[in-house]
């Protein structure tokens, strides 16, 4: 029998072909099988751990298992059993193989750390937690298992947690890239965006031609409202992959909140062609035109985008709107209707479905679907003065005083509410009522006299024998 023994002078740093790999795993089996593995169990083991580095994961499995029928007691084996079936995603056989590794040798940190990775894939976090936590009680600066309590924490939304894990780990290792990526991303997710752009700064000295942390950074920016900085961070994103969809999209958001709708849609346009199936895109491509006063390039998007999603009520709001400011009310109602079937819960929808319903003048319909609106959102100003204005519409006086009464509650300065019940009580000949709440809206903004003129310039019809237009004056 013919054995490779040229493979045991060979530098194991020098890279490996596929056939030379396969080659030694064949010997390396011929070895086991022939008997003869005892002499040359530093060649197999290398071989096993090629397999690792290499991502041949069957290959060496089959290796380890052929090896461990005869050193049934080799934690080390059992640990590298268990890598292999992570990386198979069978952590069942994993959880099973680091448990026997463990056995063996009760102290082995690397079986405790890769244990936490089958067991919290198993659904067993607590257990996940208890293996590092075990692993840090044995080795408290191990910035492998430090690293790995983090994105545990991470993952269940404990950012302070993980942010501890984090900067442990970062004191015990300066430079580890993955952490401070990490630990940018929990800053951002808590909120503390000072932090988070820091940490991403770090990483970035460290790894400059990383396009997915200089994305998270303009997106970091972009919520600190730093659009100018963000479009820099969302450039240099691109510059690295220039198929970055999603750099695109945001490079187009920083433009559109500067208020330049050229550059926006130049970006979202971009973008678009890189993912012509991102329903966003075509939405916000829709609202920049729109906001750009081309409205029927508007609809051609926002109609692409409910094409991939026809459920999207944000894009038949978006879409409605668009229709009612050209004057296609029916196709307005349309999509206005479908947003309240899809989402009958949907504020925005009843909102929308209420507020043409009035312009047409279906006083009945608007009612209904605003008073639905104010059920759905009952602290919301805009719907209980529209719902004033529809009651005062339909003669429903009673009611419009409520609803300008709830008005009032919402904003004390609603000059606009106090006006319309002084209008109210005029129409009801309860001139007191009518003068103190026309004093009140005049007090708050003078400009109402003389609205108030010009809507009733018969007021003085309305009051008593001994009154003048001083009395209405002096408010």
């Amino acid at each position: 029998m013919k054995f490779f023994n040229e493979y045991f002078d060979d530098d194991s740093d020098d890279l490996l072909s596929d056939d030379e790999l396969i080659e030694r795993v064949n010997s390396a089996k011929d070895l086991i099988e022939s008997g003869f593995f005892f002499h040359n169990t530093e060649f197999i083991e290398e071989t096993i751990q090629n397999c690792l580095e290499y991502d041949l994961s069957e290959e060496g499995l089959d290796l380890c298992d052929k090896l461990l029928e005869f050193t049934p007691y080799n934690h080390e084996m059992w640990q590298i059993r268990g890598i292999f079936c992570n990386n198979n995603f069978d952590f069942e056989e994993a959880y099973e193989a680091f448990n026997k590794a463990l056995t063996l040798n009760p102290n082995d940190i690397e079986s405790l750390i890769n244990r936490s990775v089958a067991e919290e894939n198993l659904g067993l976090t607590d257990e996940a937690r208890e293996s590092l936590e075990r692993a840090l009680a044995l080795d408290p600066g191990n910035e492998d298992a430090l690293f790995s309590l983090g994105i545990l924490h991470e993952r269940q939304n404990n950012f302070d947690s993980a942010i501890e894990c984090f900067n442990d780990c970062l004191e015990a290792s300066p430079e580890h890239p993955e952490a401070l990526y990490e630990l940018g991303f929990c800053y951002e997710s808590s909120d503390r965006l000072d932090e988070a752009l820091a940490a991403y700064d770090q990483y970035l000295d460290l790894d400059p031609y990383n396009s997915i942390a200089w994305y998270n950074r303009g997106i970091v920016l972009i919520r600190q409202e730093k659009y100018a900085d963000a479009r820099n961070s969302f450039d240099m994103s691109i510059a690295i992959r220039e198929d970055f969809s999603s750099a695109w999209f945001n490079l187009g958001v920083s433009y559109a909140n500067e208020e330049n709708l050229t550059k926006a849609i130049e970006s979202f346009l971009k973008a678009y062609e890189i993912d012509p199936r991102d329903e966003e895109i075509l939405l916000n491509l829709g609202q920049a035109y729109e906001d750009n006063n081309d409205p029927l390039k508007a609809l051609k998007f926002y109609t692409a985008s409910l094409k991939i999603n026809s459920l999207n009520t944000e894009a038949l709001l978006a879409r409605g709107y668009c229709y009612d400011s050209l004057g296609k009310f029916k196709f307005a109602r349309r999509d206005f209707n479908k947003a309240v079937y899809i989402a009958p819960d949907s504020f925005d929808s009843w909102f929308a479905k209420g507020d043409l319903e009035f312009a047409l003048g279906k006083l009945k319909k608007a009612v209904y679907s605003l008073s639905k609106a104010a059920r759905l959102n009952s602290q919301n100003y805009h719907v209980w003065f529209k719902l004033a204005e529809v009651y005062h519409e339909a003669g429903n006086w009673q009611e419009a005083l409520t609803a300008y009464e709830v008005c009032i509650t919402l904003n004390p300065a609603d000059a606009d509410s106090y006006y319309g019940k002084a209008k109210i009580y005029l129409l009801l000949s309860r001139k007191s009522k009518a003068i103190e709440s026309l004093s009140a809206a005049i007090k708050i903004d003078p400009s109402i006299r003389t609205k108030f003129r010009s809507e009733f310039p018969e007021y003085n019809n309305f009051m008593s024998p001994g009154e003048s237009n001083e009395d209405l004056k002096s408010h």
